[in-house]
């Protein structure tokens, strides 16, 4: 996953990745909160956004250019649900799509996202194809 590019500024001084600043103040908090503890216990750095980005995966996902509260808490993908190093080792994540949700909900979010065929795709294809649409729209709310 490429660096996240920052933009807004929290009262804390941190830059809030772009995704997180277009999200709702629940998404900004807990990324803030999250990060600026890892900071204290890992310093400043990639481990503290990542720390922070898995804390905000728990209980929000990425649509499009921003992150959305779930309707669950939880790990959004196998890979969240390892934790810890196990988690660190490698694997491939779902980039902020609750993976763990129901086919209908994914359903919902690539309506929302007009992903075309949607309606033949398997559950995993719902994920990849909603991943691919959100790293699309973050990029052009980027330019």
């Amino acid at each position: 996953m490429p660096p996240a590019k920052k933009s807004a500024s929290t009262t804390s001084g941190t830059e809030l990745p772009s995704t997180v600043a277009r999200s709702p103040k629940k998404a900004r908090e807990t990324w803030r909160k999250t990060h600026d503890s890892a900071v204290e216990e890992y310093g400043e750095g990639e481990r503290a956004h990542r720390t922070a980005f898995a804390s905000l995966k728990h209980t929000h996902e990425k649509v499009g250019d921003h992150w959305e509260q779930k309707d669950h808490k939880g790990p959004s993908d196998p890979q969240a649900a390892k934790g810890g190093a196990a988690a660190r080792r490698g694997g491939r994540t779902a980039g902020g799509v609750d993976a763990n949700a129901t086919k209908e909900h994914l359903l919902d979010v690539a309506r929302r996202l007009d992903v075309r065929g949607r309606s033949r795709m398997t559950k995993s294809q719902l994920v990849e194809a909603i991943r691919k649409a959100s790293d699309r729209a973050t990029a052009r709310a980027r330019r």
